[in-house]
């Protein structure tokens, strides 16, 4: 690695420690669910799969977690009752909906709100299948209009650059939106396929009938563009209080392509994938990017702390940035030299703490954090994110705060009382606890007095000490604290 970039690292390490040693206030801390080829949903019984996923928001919400990020259409399917697409293969077979009944995604958003964390729905936009092998139940689109989808590399993709087919997926993503409280929509990074050596992508008919002389690459991301201009829209037209991010590669351009590139050498997110990030946070189409900085500090084609500080640079001006992170990963290989930490989990997120424009962290797999690999939810838990944590307001959404709540005593509990929704962006949908020791002064900004984030309208304390609770809208802007109540 160049010296500068050692550095560069070590100067940001020092700065973020010296400049706070606590746990951010605000900080968006995510954790992707996957369900694709993940056995457990469908070997399990409804009840079976209500209690594994109770028991693993009950780990997330224990060690910080306060986003999880759910995927509820892996492959054209859904993990919820649709009338566009059929139940899901990796939740029943053959299409049919599950018995006993019950809605995954309802179920999510009722288990995550409870605990006062936000549910993000996630969707893979083209895929169809993931592999040669796989069928499709009977009614399944493709059936009905096979010329709408190509096959590469053996799946089958929805062709990008049919116009029918973005409305398609915009309506799917519409139709969520409309009959769910979700807090997000979330696509992956996959948009046009990964590339497979020596096989290019079947759309040379689609191209004759609507690239109108455009270079090809410019043509697909346009493509790409004029989906995620079009989910935006649907968003906005229907709830515009929903969040809509995206998680691409994490490589953008290299350097050796683009003067603006990092100082890496691996595949290009903006020309294999025709994912143009960049353009999509600066028109506004989405609320946040979420790039997948999977690899090591010091990876020789793709260092994290290179593409850390690249997206810091070039990314979050105008919608929040956040960092994804690769739990295995991170707590397999030990930190750099001279430090002797057997993992890269505070090195990655001190880097990631003193980037300006990244306002937080999403953990790939969820699944890891809950088993502990490496130890950790222990570290998470214990030091890293011990406190919780607001997930960052989206001040372009809204800038409306909520008044303050009244809070009184009664039976040994903080109570206040919540306004019913009217289906805006200004519905109270949560509400954080603090609580000051005897004799402190009352700050909100101290992110140590935050004992509780719930939808709930009571608490119980647990100690003694000044407590007061604030009001969180729909895009998490916060009202100024009730009165100080006492507690003895």
């Amino acid at each position: 690695m160049k010296l500068t970039t050692v550095v560069l690292a070590a100067a940001m390490m020092m700065g973020a420690m010296a400049a706070d040693a606590k746990s951010p206030k605000r900080e968006f801390r995510g954790a992707w669910m996957h369900t694709i080829f993940q056995g457990q949903y469908h070997n399990q019984n409804s009840a079976q799969n209500q209690e594994y996923l109770r028991g693993q928001l009950d780990s997330l919400q224990a060690l910080g977690v306060n986003a999880v990020l759910f995927q509820v259409r892996p492959q054209a399917d859904a993990f919820y009752p649709s009338e566009l697409e059929p139940w899901s293969r990796f939740l029943t077979d053959d299409g049919k909906a599950p018995e006993p009944y019950w809605d995954p995604l309802q179920f999510m958003i009722d288990e995550t709100h409870a605990r006062g964390m936000e549910l993000h729905a996630w969707l893979n936009p083209y895929r169809v299948t993931s592999s040669a092998n796989q069928t499709l139940p009977a009614g399944h689109l493709y059936h009905k209009e096979p010329e709408r989808f190509l096959t590469y590399d053996g799946k089958i993709y929805f062709d990008p650059a049919l116009p029918e087919n973005r409305q398609f997926i915009c309506d799917v993503v519409g139709d969520i939106v409309s009959r769910y409280d979700v807090d997000g929509i979330h696509f992956d990074d996959y948009f046009y396929p990964y590339p497979a050596a020596g096989k290019p992508f079947p759309d040379d008919k689609s191209y004759a009938k609507y690239g109108n002389g455009q270079d090809l690459g410019d043509w697909r991301r346009k493509n790409v563009d004029l989906l995620i201009e079009g989910v935006h829209d649907r968003i906005a037209a229907t709830k515009p209080w929903v969040r809509f991010g995206v998680s691409p590669f994490g490589i953008h351009r290299n350097k050796s392509t683009d003067p603006n590139g990092s100082d890496t050498n691996g595949l290009q997110n903006y020309d294999a994938l025709f994912a143009d990030v960049l353009l999509w946070e600066q028109e506004g189409w989405i609320d946040y990017v979420l790039p997948q900085l999977y690899w090591e500090l010091e990876h020789k084609a793709a260092s994290y702390i290179v593409l850390v500080d690249w997206w810091n640079k070039h990314a979050g001006n105008k919608r929040h940035l956040y960092i994804g992170q690769d739990v295995n990963k991170t707590m397999q290989l030990p930190d750099l030299a001279p430090s002797k930490e057997k993992s890269q989990l505070r090195h990655k997120i001190e880097l990631a703490r003193a980037g300006e424009n990244i306002k937080g962290n999403c953990w790939w797999p969820g699944y890891s954090l809950t088993k502990n690999v490496g130890g950790v939810a222990d570290s998470l838990k214990t030091y890293f994110q011990a406190t919780p944590a607001l997930v960052p307001e989206y001040s372009w959404i809204s800038t409306a705060t909520p008044a303050a709540p009244a809070v009184s005593t009664a039976d040994k509990k903080l109570v206040w009382q919540a306004a019913a929704p009217a289906g805006t962006v200004e519905d109270v949908v949560r509400y954080v606890i603090y609580r000051f020791p005897e004799g402190s002064d009352v700050d909100v900004n101290d992110s140590d007095a935050i004992v509780a984030i719930t939808p709930a309208t009571d608490w119980t304390p647990t100690a003694s000490g000044t407590y007061v609770v604030t009001a969180l809208n729909r895009v998490n802007n916060e009202s100024a604290p009730s009165a100080p109540v006492r507690i003895k």
